[in-house]
């Protein structure tokens, strides 16, 4: 058990120390429209993963068409006006209610409520929450301050959270956080607040140091914070998908990490919060 523990270790660094130098030059350098294509594939994989974790399980029978049709409209969202995104974004549940009980109605009992309810999860779950990823790049708040340097807020929040707690819930954790999780540990989810809230202070030092965003160090540290705790929330709400659908990963997409919704679950729900924050900057 020791070893194997070791040995997804060894994975997971591995595949960080590789995959974080093409995330970061994505983040840094990739103009709106790549950016877009980005965010629609990572969302079309996320997608694939959720739908097949219900289906590979005989948990339920979603509709698959309709998840990825919204992802692949990630992509368009630079092509229009702010404001008409969010009327996009708003009518996108409405619409799919009204597009799934339609299928419903005409499955003759092949589709259920609870297909619909997973469907809908789904949507909201991964392309309305992820869109913000995209959202976020291409903030500017002046000052030098624009979504290429506030991004990094998000994964620190995110990732570096996951890093504090799961090696100090490893080492030091004690007390059982949630039994949706039973390696977490209470521990762990505090370091893992106090971690990337160091990270983030840190961070903005070199900010405002290289390049003088002028970020409030009280502010930015609470906001982290408050991004951690969703983080882990977001962390636990995909545990308890695949407690349910009796999975240990979604998929063996990424080495030592599971899926790319194994790897990405704390971000999607930081995202929109971030958003919301990061504005007040």
């Amino acid at each position: 058990m020791e070893k194997e523990k070791r040995a997804k270790t060894i994975k997971r660094t591995i595949t960080g120390v590789i995959g974080l130098p093409i995330l970061a030059a994505v983040l840094i350098f990739a103009n709106t429209i790549i950016m877009d294509i980005f965010t629609a594939i990572i969302a079309c994989i996320s997608m694939y993963e959720y739908f097949h974790c219900f289906k590979s399980s005989n948990k339920g029978n979603p509709t698959q068409a309709l998840g990825y049709f919204f992802c692949i409209l990630i992509v368009f969202t630079h092509f229009v006006d702010i404001k008409l995104l969010y009327s996009i974004m708003v009518s996108i549940i409405p619409v799919s209610l009204l597009i799934l009980f339609a299928e419903l109605v005409l499955s003759k009992g092949k589709k259920t409520i609870k297909d619909i309810a997973i469907t809908m999860l789904g949507i909201c779950y991964i392309p309305l929450m992820i869109i913000y990823l995209s959202m976020i790049r291409n903030m500017d708040l002046g000052h030098n301050l624009d979504g290429r340097i506030l991004i990094w807020f998000v994964l620190i929040a995110s990732w570096g959270s996951d890093v504090f707690a799961y090696f100090i819930g490893r080492h030091l954790g004690k007390h059982k956080l949630t039994s949706i999780s039973p390696n977490k540990t209470v521990e762990g989810a505090v370091a893992g607040i106090v971690g990337a809230t160091i990270l983030g202070i840190i961070y903005a030092v070199l900010s405002n140091t290289l390049w003088g965003t002028g970020i409030n160090y009280l502010l930015i540290g609470i906001i982290v914070a408050i991004l951690s705790v969703i983080g882990q929330i977001g962390d636990l709400a995909a545990s308890s998908i695949k407690r349910y659908c009796e999975i240990k990963d979604f998929s063996e997409l990424i080495p030592g990490h599971g899926g790319m919704l194994d790897r990405i679950d704390s971000i999607i729900f930081v995202l929109p919060f971030a958003f919301l924050f990061l504005n007040l900057l």
